[in-house]
């Protein structure tokens, strides 16, 4: 007979660090859906100005692209589960890297003439749309795939929406009253592009630990 291989510890000792790893990788991820918002609004208010029309498009895109974010969530891990469907989620955030830092594309400016709206809609797709998409698709991710793991809290992972709360609380608190008046927008674009690289770093962890445990369905 083969030799038993190292012993795993047991589950309840794995459940507090878990626990705090998804959360914390959560939080980030919901402060930067809400941090980037007004900051891209700031970046493009010289150009435009503050009309219903621009705050009603950049508004309608973001909401598009969260339902969008949520669909694909939903869809890839049906088509993959919810491992594979980490490993595609890995090179959404690698690729996402390579637009940042987010601000105005070299060489962009509105027309002269006619409505700018199209003009913002593909700006806002060239330069924060991947970005933005990636963190807003995080929420129901998390939650898949601690739902995947033998971890004690599988079977109701839903308890990760306090941390998503505070971390929207935190990017909404945040931007206005710490990041927005102290930091230059360049400055901003910096900071956030790091909170975005912590956020792959905890994704990439988070994935570590999917994929080294038993699928919940086998858990004993």
């Amino acid at each position: 007979m083969s030799e038993p291989g190292p012993a795993r510890p047991p589950a309840s000792t794995r459940r507090v660090p878990v626990v705090v790893l998804y959360s914390a990788t959560l939080a980030i991820s919901a402060a930067l859906v809400f941090m980037v918002q007004p900051m891209f609004a700031r970046f493009v208010l010289p150009l435009l100005g503050g009309t219903p029309a621009v705050w009603t498009t950049a508004m309608l895109f973001f909401q598009t692209v969260l339902l969008l974010a949520y669909v694909y969530a939903h869809w890839s891990t049906r088509r993959l589960g919810a491992r594979r469907q980490a490993a595609l989620h890995m090179a959404l955030v690698a690729a996402a890297l390579l637009v940042l830092p987010i601000g105005i594309p070299s060489g962009w400016s509105p027309p002269v003439e006619g409505s700018p709206i199209p003009w913002l809609l593909l700006l806002l797709v060239v330069a924060v749309g991947l970005p933005f998409f990636v963190v807003a698709s995080s929420a129901p991710l998390l939650q898949t795939w601690l739902a995947a793991t033998d971890h004690p809290d599988a079977a109701d992972p839903y308890f990760l929406y306090r941390a998503s709360n505070a971390g929207s609380v935190l990017g909404l608190v945040a931007y206005p009253l710490l990041v927005e008046p102290r930091l230059t927008l360049g400055e901003q674009s910096w900071l956030w592009s790091g909170g975005f690289g912590l956020l792959w770093a905890l994704l990439i962890a988070c994935g570590v630990v999917l994929w080294r445990s038993r699928p919940a369905a086998s858990a004993a």
